[in-house]
């Protein structure tokens, strides 16, 4: 991760570098950072207007339950979570590619399935596939991770050949990707929900390989429910999921896809309140607990959350 300075809310004296992404604020102290997840939400790579209620909360109590419940497979950049919107943890060197996984035929690769293509980031896409089927075996598609604008797709290949990662740790982030997909699907096959895709993101710390950011929140994955998937396949219906495509759809319908031109369109209280609970609906299946909105989720809480934390190493 960078450490280049921009302007941010929180004032730390101990902190070497901050950045603010699209959802998430980190400030760095020397060798460990902080990751704030804010109430703000992206899609298309564009930050909406309006923030959702708890989905803050929600995304890093689930990434830190994750992380936790996958350290078995990979290890991870956590050492504490101080505060319901914060974690704290190992500064990695961040690859320069996000590892997408996806085990079902959904979202930007049906768009692109659909559109003609059965080619996705060098790996062939089977004929005669209907949105939401499952492939045979899950597939990686990796993308590359920029600073601004778009993630752009990347194959495996010209991923060695640009030398972005050295073809032996690729090798090794495949090993840990698909056995990160694995478990994840395990463990929302017991809430009764299917691991439709998700993405991950590795960085190198004292030269060892960590899983770095989130995993698994409704941000960086999509899930569906079990209960009446094959019958709405067959049927060629909607699949009743959780996730944030619904977001991604709603922008689609009115007009907006991120390109150049485009305005978007107006979050009414409603929509904005839609949104929040479907956040929390995500928390409570995911988890089998119910979610607890936090009383102290204000700036001032945050910030005291990691001084205090900063203060007594």
């Amino acid at each position: 991760m960078s450490e280049e300075k921009k302007k941010s809310v929180y004032s730390f004296p101990k902190s070497t570098g901050s950045y603010s992404g699209k959802v998430r604020d980190v400030y760095f102290f020397g060798d460990k950072l902080a990751m704030i997840t804010s109430d703000r939400i992206s899609a298309f790579d564009v930050i909406l207007p309006k923030p959702i209620p708890y989905k803050g909360q929600v995304l890093n109590q689930i990434a830190a339950l994750f992380l936790e419940q996958t350290k078995d497979i990979v290890p991870n950049w956590v050492e504490a979570v101080p505060h319901p919107n914060v974690i704290i943890g190992k500064k990695c060197d961040a690859y320069a590619v996000e590892m997408v996984v996806r085990g079902y035929l959904v979202g930007h690769a049906w768009r692109e399935y659909k559109a003609g293509k059965r080619m996705l980031c060098g790996v062939p896409l089977p004929e005669g596939m209907k949105e939401n089927d499952k492939f045979p075996e899950p597939i990686i598609t990796p993308a590359t991770k920029a600073t601004e604008g778009h993630d752009e797709d990347i194959s495996r290949e010209e991923i060695l050949a640009r030398g972005i990662v050295p073809e032996k740790e690729y090798k090794l982030l495949e090993k840990y990707t698909l056995g990160l997909y694995k478990r994840g699907t395990e463990i929302a096959s017991k809430s009764g929900l299917i691991l439709v895709d998700t993405k991950y993101e590795f960085g190198k710390y004292n030269d060892e390989v960590y899983l770095i950011d989130e995993i698994h929140t409704p941000d960086s994955s999509r899930y569906f429910y079990i209960d009446g998937y094959e019958e709405r396949q067959e049927k060629g219906e909607r699949q009743k999921q959780l996730s944030k495509e619904f977001v991604r759809e709603w922008l689609i319908e009115n007009g907006f896809q991120g390109k150049e031109g485009q305005k978007l369109p107006e979050m009414s209280d409603e929509f904005v309140e839609l949104v929040s609970q479907r956040y929390i609906e995500l928390f409570g299946k995911i988890t089998g607990k119910p979610f607890v909105k936090a009383e102290d989720n204000d700036e001032a809480s945050i910030e005291k959350a990691i001084q205090n934390f900063f203060t007594t190493k």
